[in-house]
């Protein structure tokens, strides 16, 4: 549980209602790292920005990219 509560899907804008919408497509759910980043607006859309390009890198496959950041999920305890 954060200390800071995120931004509500009904209260957010345009653009951070479509990387709300495309965050539940790929994960099920909206992660709360990304709500809570979406009270600053700057930091959220770059943040977007690199994960958008950082899954479209093609000089290491898919499979090991994912190997790799389920990995260091696992080393620093983050459920998602």
């Amino acid at each position: 549980m954060a200390r800071v509560a995120g931004v509500l899907p009904e209260r957010a804008g345009l653009l951070t209602r479509i990387f709300y919408r495309v965050a539940r497509r790929m994960v099920g759910k909206i992660p709360e790292p990304m709500t809570i980043s979406a009270h600053n607006p700057q930091i959220f859309q770059a943040s977007g920005a690199y994960e958008f390009f950082l899954g479209r890198a093609t000089r290491v496959p898919q499979r090991l990219k994912t190997l790799a950041s389920i990995k260091a999920a696992m080393l620093i305890g983050c459920p998602f």
